[in-house]
């Protein structure tokens, strides 16, 4: 039974989040971003997408980067955050399906070696969307 009550509660929070434009996001969303460094004064975030809330975790991309983030408020030596600008990055690799239990995930390589993934759930179309449309930035300003 416990099993079954932990498998629905994963299946309503991972269905109610979905990707979202940017321009969804609430100013509290936007100043959090800004406050850990994920966003310059001039720097727009284009889509959005989040595992938990948007006070936890959060993967998008930008008009200059890619990035994620993490926030435990429970255990700070948990929390963590990435992002690489354009110009940096090397290579994107893509993952649709990563396993049963894992989001589809962009794997961002900079070219000082450092990587980190950018998650996307929802419709196939959508995350799709995401992808092509966050790698053709990346392309337009490398």
């Amino acid at each position: 039974m416990n099993q079954l009550l932990i498998l629905l509660s994963l299946i309503v929070l991972t269905s109610c989040n979905r990707i979202t434009p940017g321009s969804t996001l609430s100013e509290k969303d936007i100043k959090r971003i800004g406050e850990i460094g994920l966003l310059d004064k001039n720097e727009k975030i284009i889509r959005f997408y989040s595992e938990m809330d948007n006070e936890t975790a959060g993967n998008f991309f930008t008009n200059k980067r890619l990035a994620k983030y993490w926030l435990d408020k429970d255990d700070p030596a948990k929390t963590k955050v990435s992002s690489a600008y354009y110009k940096d990055i090397k290579t994107i690799d893509t993952v649709y399906y990563a396993g049963a239990t894992y989001c589809p995930y962009m794997k961002v390589t900079t070219k000082d070696g450092y990587t980190f993934k950018v998650c996307a759930d929802g419709e196939k179309e959508e995350i799709k969307a995401f992808f092509e449309e966050a790698m053709a930035k990346w392309k337009s300003k490398s």
